[in-house]
């Protein structure tokens, strides 16, 4: 792995993680603002534990293998501050690839809007800071 892939990887999370929170500010008239949201959650969410497990291996940490060990070692490692709550996104992550009730719908989409955003936002910014660093 080199230090410009990490970079291009960062560049890409940033992106999504800024569409994600534009997303959470819209008014919210119809259904299909739940549907974009969660959507751009999902892809968020799929590309920060992919970050995250890459930047892991990057500095030697080897063997993970999957999110929840990807999450629990960058926990460790300090790239996030709340493991439980990371733990907690991943499982409503989970969920919404198989999410057909509403009100479900509807809480997930909360709590993106009130806490995931943030911990993904915050990640970018920490990983942004420890890439500043090995550069």
């Amino acid at each position: 792995m080199n230090k410009e892939r990490l970079f291009e990887k960062l560049s890409d999370y940033r992106r999504a993680s800024r569409r994600l929170n534009e997303a959470t500010r819209i008014q919210l008239d119809d259904d299909i603002v739940y549907d974009g949201v969660i959507q751009r959650f999902e892809f968020t969410f799929e590309l920060s534990w992919k970050l995250m497990k890459m930047y892991l291996e990057y500095t030697g940490i080897s063997e993970l293998k999957s999110p929840r060990a990807t999450i629990r070692e960058a926990y460790t490692y300090g790239l996030i501050e709340d493991g439980d709550q990371w733990i907690d996104m991943m499982i409503d992550r989970n969920k919404t690839s198989h999410l057909y009730d509403e009100e479900e719908a509807k809480l997930i989409y909360k709590k993106v809007k009130n806490i995931y955003s943030n911990l993904l936002s915050n990640l970018g910014r920490t990983l942004e800071e420890e890439l500043k660093k090995i550069w």
